[in-house]
């Protein structure tokens, strides 16, 4: 048996950020095709962003009627209905999913939950458009610098598709 078969007979809990994106499905898709091949748990996460509860506390702080743990509630309801809507697509048994949502800095959280769930695989996207991410690194950039585990970047058709004419591009001009 090869090398990465080996590997991936040991992947025992694969972690899924997602954030909700147009590319959440696909990638939650293919982390569970990973898991039914490998009999892998599927961890599935939202990380609430720190930064934006503090932006909602800062407006409260201005008078308007809206207070963190009231957006909290809201965002965590809308998003675990979105979420259910995206496991309902999967053929793994429901004993092989969990999913969860926490609040903090995405990466570190990420992190954390990596060591703390005995995390062996991550697979996540790396799209996002957010400005954020121009002044602070992308949660991705800092997930493949510091994970202690294998990092699978998920790329759908379209993604892929854009790179690849790219790169042809490139070698046209070159």
């Amino acid at each position: 048996m090869g090398g990465v078969a080996r590997e991936m007979e040991m992947v025992k809990n694969i972690l899924v950020p997602i954030a909700f994106s147009q590319y959440s499905r696909g990638i939650l898709r293919y982390a569970a095709n990973l898991a039914s091949d490998t009999g892998a748990n599927i961890i599935v996460v939202n990380v609430i962003n720190e930064r934006d509860l503090e932006a909602v506390d800062k407006i409260s702080s201005f008078g308007y009627k809206v207070d963190v743990e009231h957006y909290l509630d809201t965002i965590k309801k809308e998003r675990k209905a979105k979420l259910e809507e995206y496991l309902n697509d999967l053929t793994l048994p429901d004993e092989k999913v969990t999913y969860t949502f926490c609040v903090g800095d995405p990466a570190n959280e990420l992190l954390d939950m990596v060591v703390e769930r005995e995390v062996d695989m991550v697979v996540m996207g790396v799209k996002n458009n957010d400005l954020k991410h121009l002044f602070t690194g992308s949660v991705a950039e800092r997930m493949f610098r510091r994970c202690p585990v294998t990092v699978v970047s998920y790329r759908d058709e379209e993604i892929s598709g854009k790179l690849r004419r790219r790169i042809l591009r490139r070698k046209k001009d070159s």
